[in-house]
C-alpha cells in the first residue's frame, strides 16, 4: 500500500478530428509516491483498445512493451506511440477512417499493478437518413450495414444521431443504429411522428432482430478526399447516361453520402436535380430561396426515377490521389 500507485490519466476526455486526418489521444501515466515514471520503460506494458457497445467486448488496437509492438486490424500501419516523454503513451492515428470513431481505453501494467484511462474520439461529420429504392422500412441490420457503405458512410451512432438532433436533424422514419437499437429524432412533435402533444427528442424503438426486423438506417459521413461537383452537360440524362458522363470526366457517379458531406460541411449549394450512384435524384441546398428548398436548408429528396426514361443531371465526385 505504501508501494509508488500507477496512476493514468488522459488529459482530455474528447478528442475531435475528421476522415483522412491524423490525431493523438491523450495518455499519460505516473506514480503516486514518485515524480517520474519507472526508470525502466521495459517494464511498462501499454495497451489500446477500442471500446464497443458491447462492454463485455473491446476491440484490441496497439500493444507496446519495450521494443516489441504491434498494431491490430485495419489499424495496422496507422497506430504509434507518441512518447513525448517516458511516461507518455499517447496514441497517434494517421488516415482517420469513418470507423475510427468512437471510446478508446489506454491500460498501463506495470508489474501487478495497472490503471486505465478512457478517451473519445469524435469525428466531423453529418447523419443522415437512407431508405433503399425498395422503399420505407426495407433493412435489416446487415443490410443496413452494407447500404451505409455503398454510399460512402457507416452507420451512426446513438451520439451522432443525438448531436444530429439537436442541430435540427428532424425524420418520423425509425431506423437502424450501429448499436443495434432503432430509434428517429423529433425536433418538431407531430401526431404521425410520436403524438403532437410530446416533446422532442429521441424517439427509441429499442433493440431488434438483427436478422429479420426492417427499418430504414441512419448513416454517418465525413468530409472526403476529392471533388464532388454538378456536371454541365449539353442535355439532361437518363442514369445509365449518367454513369458514362461521369467516367468521361474522369469522374465517377457520386454517392449519397458525398453529396451530404458536400452539403454539410462545404456548403454545397445548387438547385439542379441530379442522379447518384443509388438511382436516387437529389440536389443540396444551403441558401434557402423561392423554388429552391424556401424553408429550410436541406438535400432534397426527388424520388428514385425510372432509370430508362427520366433525365436528370449528374453530380460526379473525383477523388484525389
Amino acid at each position: 500500500e505504501n508501494g509508488p500507485r500507477l496512476l493514468v490519466v488522459a488529459e482530455q476526455a474528447k478528442i475531435f478530428s475528421h476522415r483522412g486526418g491524423n490525431v493523438t489521444l491523450p495518455c499519460k501515466f505516473y506514480h503516486e509516491h514518485r515524480s517520474t515514471a519507472s526508470s525502466g520503460t521495459h517494464k511498462i506494458r501499454v495497451k489500446w483498445t477500442k471500446l464497443t457497445y458491447d462492454y463485455l467486448k473491446e476491440v484490441d488496437v496497439f500493444v507496446a512493451m519495450g521494443h516489441h509492438r504491434k498494431s491490430y486490424g485495419s489499424y495496422q500501419g496507422r497506430v504509434s506511440l507518441r512518447e513525448s516523454s517516458e511516461n507518455d503513451a499517447s496514441l497517434v492515428i494517421t488516415n482517420i477512417m469513418l470507423e475510427d470513431y468512437g471510446r478508446y481505453k489506454c491500460e498501463v501494467i506495470e508489474g501487478l499493478e495497472d490503471d486505465t484511462a478512457v478517451v473519445t474520439l469524435n469525428l466531423e461529420g453529418v447523419v443522415f437518413p437512407y431508405s433503399p429504392r425498395l422503399g420505407r422500412y426495407n433493412l435489416n441490420f446487415h443490410e443496413a450495414q452494407r447500404a451505409c457503405a455503398e454510399q460512402d458512410s457507416v452507420m451512426a451512432s446513438f451520439d451522432q444521431l443525438y448531436d444530429a438532433w439537436r442541430s435540427g436533424l428532424d425524420w418520423c422514419n425509425a431506423g437502424w443504429l450501429s448499436d443495434g437499437s432503432v430509434q428517429y429524432p423529433i425536433t418538431k412533435p407531430r401526431e404521425p411522428c410520436g403524438g403532437r402533444n410530446t416533446v422532442p427528442g429521441i424517439r427509441n424503438y429499442g433493440f431488434w432482430d438483427k436478422d429479420k426486423s426492417r427499418y430504414d438506417v441512419f448513416c454517418f459521413t465525413s468530409n472526403f478526399n476529392g471533388r464532388f461537383y454538378y456536371l454541365i452537360h449539353p442535355t439532361k440524362l437518363t442514369y445509365d447516361e449518367a454513369v458514362q458522363a461521369c467516367l468521361k470526366d474522369g469522374s465517377q457517379i457520386a454517392k449519397v453520402g458525398q453529396i451530404f458531406a458536400a452539403w454539410k460541411l462545404l456548403g454545397y449549394d445548387r438547385c439542379d436535380a441530379g442522379w447518384l450512384a443509388d438511382g436516387s435524384v437529389r440536389y443540396p441546398i444551403s441558401r434557402p430561396r423561392k423554388r429552391c428548398s424556401p424553408s429550410e436548408a436541406a438535400v432534397r429528396f426527388v424520388g428514385f426515377p425510372d432509370k430508362k426514361h427520366k433525365l436528370y443531371g449528374v453530380y460526379c465526385f473525383r477523388a484525389y490521389n
